[in-house]
């Protein structure tokens, strides 16, 4: 039985190793709805997901090639001081959203701050990092039925 293709609907709770947690449905107390396999969640969570019953709850582990790829030193980047508007009152660790080249914003996080340069990290947070979900499969519903999301 593959959930491949259908419209799943979860509960889940990621953590790291260290047992902190990242991400839960539960804190926002509202199940994740998508479509198995279709590429909307990382590799590692479609497998799980497709080969789960409805009610059954499992514990993964994703290794980074599998969850948000590896941590990549080019993914540093470093602009002037004062070259970025908005720039001036950030503090290391502080979420930002920057402008791509392809003009979409890309959210990076502010890893080092100079008296010349300030450092932005591209990677996704979760870049190069080991993730545990423990997924619970609420249900299961084949896309070909109810309304289509795609007909505006």
């Amino acid at each position: 039985m593959s959930n491949a293709g259908k419209r799943v609907k979860v509960h889940y709770t990621g953590t790291l190793d260290d047992g902190s947690v990242f991400d839960s449905s539960y804190q926002r107390d509202q199940p994740l709805g998508f479509v198995c396999a279709s590429g909307q969640m990382i590799p590692g969570f479609d497998k799980a997901v497709e080969k789960m019953e409805v009610g059954e709850t499992r514990t993964i582990h994703v290794t980074p090639d599998e969850a948000y790829g590896p941590y990549i030193e080019d993914g540093i980047q470093r602009a002037p001081l004062g070259a970025i508007p908005g720039t001036e009152g950030l503090k290391v660790g502080d979420q930002v959203s920057l402008q791509g080249k392809d003009g979409r914003p890309y959210p990076a996080k502010v890893a080092e701050i100079t008296d010349v340069d300030i450092a932005f990290d591209m990677n996704h947070p979760l870049a190069g990092k080991d993730l545990t979900f423990q997924i619970t499969l609420l249900e299961s519903a084949d896309t070909e039925t109810g309304v289509h999301p795609h007909h505006h």
